[in-house]
């Protein structure tokens, strides 16, 4: 939702990595900063109202970002996805940094915008698309945010590195780094930063987006 500077690139970045894309816009005339190659859907109306979004296939989508130029507008459409339609991976670009830290508590991933990528948002959308933060010199190293799937929440971190094999290096939560603590347990809104050897990160990405194993 949103085709200004931001969901233009983020819709050609997903389009041209071969995803199936649709943007919607209250203005129609913004959809020509998608460009003449872009091959996606486009629906014009408001990104939060039902008969819009159904318009645009939210019944069958895998993720959703709302990256319009509104706070209310962005976390209102993020929550009728998730919560109307059960959109599982939802990401909101918020430009207030002290709202964001609210929505987490909803369970819906913000961007502030001082410190958007497009990277950072398509981590939060796509789980197969963790990319790493840091690298070793020797480049086997990374430190990498690797999405979570919900019925990890409530278990201990310490479960975590041991069914993935990798180590939770922090944790942002509701806005801020913390450092692991041996009786942290994830929380809902939880990003978790995990430090593993390169060559594991698509392994671990794998195990990290499906439930975990019974105690």
């Amino acid at each position: 939702m949103g085709c200004g500077r931001v969901g233009s690139a983020l819709a050609r970045t997903l389009g041209r990595s071969g995803h199936d894309v649709a943007v919607i816009d209250v203005d129609a005339a913004a959809f020509r900063r998608l460009g003449t190659e872009f091959e996606g859907e486009t629906v014009t109306g408001i990104g939060f109202d039902r008969d819009t979004l159904i318009a645009a296939g939210i019944k069958g989508a895998y993720a959703f970002a709302a990256v319009s130029s509104g706070d209310n507008s962005n976390i209102l459409a993020a929550r009728v996805a998730r919560e109307t339609f059960g959109v599982e991976h939802v990401a909101a670009r918020i430009y207030d940094p002290r709202r964001a830290m609210v929505y987490q508590r909803l369970g819906i991933p913000t961007v502030a915008t001082v410190k958007w990528t497009a990277d950072q948002m398509i981590q939060r959308l796509l789980p197969q698309g963790a990319m790493p933060e840091l690298t070793d010199p020797s480049g086997k190293i990374v430190i990498a945010e690797v999405p979570i799937h919900p019925a990890w929440i409530g278990r201990a971190l310490t479960d975590l590195e041991q069914q993935t094999g990798s180590r939770v290096a922090y944790v942002t939560r509701l806005g801020e780094g913390s450092l692991p603590k041996p009786d942290m347990v994830v929380q809902q809104g939880d990003l978790m930063h995990l430090a593993l050897r390169r060559d594991e990160l698509a392994r671990v990405e794998r195990l990290c987006d499906q439930a975990p194993a019974a105690h």
